[in-house]
C-alpha cells in the first residue's frame, strides 16, 4: 500500500520495514558489538518485548461495547484481553504483515469484537468525527519527531468522543534501558528520537489536552490524556 506523501515518509517506511522483518522472521545483520549487548540478547531470547510492552489497560481498560482505536496495533487483538474486556476493536498499523495477520485471525477469534484493521500510519485517520471512546498508541512514538506527533494528536482529537481518552507511551531518556534500546532499534532499521519528557508534556498542553494519569516504565512512560 502506498501511503500519502508527507515529510515523515522516510521514517514511516523505515518503521514499516523494521517491523515487517521482525514479524516475517527475517534475519537482521548487526555488528558484533551490538550483538554483544545485553539488550540484544534479551531481544533474541524473546524476553525483551514483554518486559518493555506498555500495559495501557492499567491506565484505561477498554470497557464493554466501547469503540477502541488501536494505532500501531501490531498483533494486539490476538495477544491482549479484548475478549475479556468485550470492547470493539479497530486497528491500524503500517505493517502489511500485521494487518493481514489480524484480518485473517481476528474474525476467527471473535467476529463480534473485531471490527476492522487498516494499513495506515497514525496521522491518517479515515474515520468520522467523535467516533471512538478510547484511542491507544503504544510502542512507536519514539520513531518520530514531535512535529509528527502534533499531527497525530490533532487527528486523534477529531475522532475521539468528548469524554474519550488517548493512552500513549513515549521513551523516557532518563531510564536505564533507554539509550541501549535506542542503539539496538537504530541498528534494526528505525532511528529512535530520545525526547525529554518535559517536551512531551509541553506538546500535550499545546494540543489542548491534559494528563489525567501517567505511569513510569523502563524505557517507556505511559500517558493517559483527555482533550478539551
Amino acid at each position: 500500500m502506498q501511503f500519502q506523501s508527507s515529510p515523515w515518509q522516510p521514517m514511516i517506511q523505515a518503521a514499516t520495514q523494521r517491523f515487517n522483518r521482525e514479524y516475517g522472521g527475517q534475519p537482521f545483520d548487526l555488528p558484533a558489538e551490538v550483538e554483544a549487548m545485553e539488550v540484544f540478547r534479551d531481544w533474541t531470547a524473546g524476553t525483551l518485548t514483554s518486559r518493555i510492552a506498555s500495559p495501557f489497560w492499567q491506565l484505561a481498560q477498554p470497557r464493554k461495547q466501547q469503540r477502541c482505536l488501536d494505532l500501531g496495533c501490531g498483533f494486539s487483538f490476538l495477544i491482549y484481553d479484548w475478549r475479556e474486556w468485550q470492547a470493539l476493536f479497530y486497528g491500524q498499523d503500517v505493517s502489511p504483515i500485521a494487518v493481514e495477520t489480524l484480518r485473517q485471525r481476528g474474525p476467527q477469534l471473535n467476529s463480534k469484537l473485531f471490527k476492522s484493521v487498516v494499513q495506515r500510519p497514525a496521522h491518517q485517520l479515515d474515520y468520522g468525527d467523535l467516533r471512538f471512546d478510547l484511542a491507544i498508541a503504544t510502542g512507536f512514538s519514539c520513531y518520530y519527531p514531535l512535529d509528527y506527533w502534533q499531527t497525530v494528536l490533532d487527528a486523534v482529537k477529531r475522532v475521539l468522543k468528548p469524554e474519550g481518552f488517548l493512552v500513549f507511551d513515549v521513551i523516557d531518556p532518563e531510564q536505564p534501558l533507554a539509550e541501549n534500546w535506542a542503539i539496538l532499534e537504530t541498528y534494526l532499521g528505525a532511528e529512535v528520537f530520545l525526547t525529554d519528557l518535559a517536551d512531551w508534556r509541553a506538546l500535550i498542553r499545546q494540543a489542548g489536552a491534559q494528563v489525567v494519569k501517567q505511569q513510569e516504565g523502563d524505557p517507556f512512560h505511559l500517558y493517559k490524556i483527555r482533550f478539551g
